[in-house]
């Protein structure tokens, strides 16, 4: 293998990476928003019945 080759799969992979990285975070950040959208809501239905 050339070393452009290598090179140019080092890319690849890395790339891959930061790809699988970048949904885990979508993932994350679309869990956290929709525990903190529940917990408002919650919040102003309980404030509402009092």
């Amino acid at each position: 293998m050339s070393k452009a080759t290598i090179a140019l799969m080092c890319l690849a992979l890395f790339s891959l990476s930061a790809c699988g990285n970048t949904v885990r975070g979508f993932q994350k950040d679309g869990t956290e928003a929709g525990l903190a959208l529940d917990n408002a809501t919650h919040r102003v239905l309980k404030a509402g019945a009092q």
